[in-house]
């Protein structure tokens, strides 16, 4: 049997068993990269590259800003922010039918796209707004698939530690380039949501119910600009070089810092606790990333994405249905993996066919991000859809009917993405970075 086919079956198989009987991801790609690799070379020398591809993988500068932006994350999850970007939200959300599901949707795309992460996202968001719409009449299966389907917007919209985790895997991708090109597909998302729930909002007679009066709106307003301006300082200073992905990254934790402290939400004996969940996340993060190491080097040594390359295209040579293609793929990935072992394992298979015909880094990048972002929402494994039921306190079956339409309108937006590259380049090619 040929030596990729080898590989490429043992890297397969072991990773659909591991997640079959449910050992983490990470240890899953990280034995069957290391049995791969024995298919190569002999045990010493697969143990001794396993280690150096590992220790590679993670020596990189651009690297440390995915802990810097979840340290920065956990602070702002504790920190008192998301209260201000929700009251900020209502304001934003104004008198329209079933404001508080507008609101919910708001504040998902704000304070997603402060702290980077879905997940707590729809958990500091959605333990709010649920009780709020409960109170007000709106079905709680209705309020839960608001939260769901918009929590993952944050994704997109800037900083995004998938992103970064894209620019390392694709060669060097710009993530200033990426960061600004998230923009529209995210807030297209966020407006996709704010659609679907104004037409469920009319059908039902969900009234707004939030009136405030002018000197309230200013004061809300006046106290969420705090919060807003470090999306304005971090990606600010990254588009304009003042500093690098790495630099804004610190300069995050230190500013949502001083932040959490001048609001008195945090204390000092607050941070160990803080840290210590911040380095938990970021171990699985980084783990993650040295054991895909060990399995592109032996993608690469073993030609394999040259391989699927030639199966796709002795399918078909043109380019949308190879676009299609990728997109069900990735979306059933996306039901069952996370989407950061998902841009390790897929980008160096599916990047060089992409670009092939001409797509470029960026479009694809985000169509990557957006797809696999659809899947932390669908079953059986989606994070944000399981977090989103929790703090619902509803079974996750009582929430899918209600959440398709939103999924269908993502859909809608994938496709735009993937076939209408402007969408995507637009706002980096205003701002130079398109080579």
């Amino acid at each position: 049997m040929d030596i990729a086919v080898q590989a490429g079956l043992i890297l397969l198989l072991g990773i659909a068993f591991f997640l079959i009987i449910g050992v983490p991801i990470s240890i899953g790609v990280g034995i069957s990269s290391v049995l791969a690799m024995f298919t190569i070379v002999d045990f010493d020398d697969g143990l001794l590259t396993s280690a150096q591809r590992m220790f590679t993988g993670i020596n990189s500068f651009t690297l440390l800003a995915i802990p810097f932006f979840i340290l920065a994350g956990v602070i702002m999850n504790n920190g008192g922010i998301a209260t201000r970007l929700i009251n900020c939200a209502k304001i934003l959300a104004g008198r329209m039918p079933g404001s508080l599901a507008h609101t919910n949707i708001l504040a998902n795309m704000l304070f997603g796209s402060i702290s980077g992460s879905a997940v707590a996202s729809a958990a500091a968001v959605g333990s709010t707004m649920g009780e709020l719409q409960a109170k007000e009449g709106y079905k709680r299966e209705f309020s839960a698939a608001v939260n769901i389907a918009s929590a993952p917007t944050g994704m997109l919209i800037p900083p995004s530690n998938i992103m970064i985790v894209f620019s390392l895997v694709s060669g060097g991708t710009s993530i200033a380039a990426l960061f600004l090109a998230g923009y529209l597909p995210g807030i297209l998302w966020g407006i996709a949501c704010i659609l679907v729930a104004l037409f469920i909002s009319k059908k039902r007679g969900y009234k707004s119910q939030i009136q405030i009066s002018w000197k309230q709106r200013l004061l809300v307003i006046l106290d969420a600009i705090p919060s807003l301006l470090l999306i304005v300082i971090v990606i600010g200073g990254i588009i304009g070089g003042v500093f690098t992905a790495t630099e804004g990254s610190a300069i995050a934790v230190v500013y949502s810092l001083l932040l959490s402290f001048l609001y008195r939400s945090i204390k000092i004996k607050d941070l160990p606790n803080i840290l210590l969940e911040a380095t938990r996340t970021t171990s699985i993060v980084v783990f993650l990333i040295g054991v895909s190491s060990i399995m592109s080097w032996v993608m690469s040594f073993t030609n394999i994405p040259r391989l699927i390359a030639d199966l796709l295209l002795s399918i078909t040579d043109n380019m949308i249905f190879i676009l299609l293609i990728m997109n069900i793929i990735l979306l059933i990935v996306g039901t069952f993996m996370d989407p950061t072992p998902a841009v390790l394992i897929f980008t160096p298979i599916f990047l060089p066919i992409a670009e092939s015909f001409g797509i470029d880094p960026i479009q694809f990048g985000i169509m990557m991000v957006l797809n696999l972002s659809i899947g932390t929402i669908t079953p059986p494994v989606g994070p944000v859809l399981f977090v989103g039921v929790r703090v619902a306190k509803l079974p996750i079956e009582s929430v899918i009917k209600p959440l398709m339409p939103f999924f269908l309108v993502s859909i809608a937006i994938l496709l735009l993405v993937t076939f209408v590259p402007s969408i995507s380049l637009f706002i980096p090619e205003l701002f130079g970075l398109l080579k």
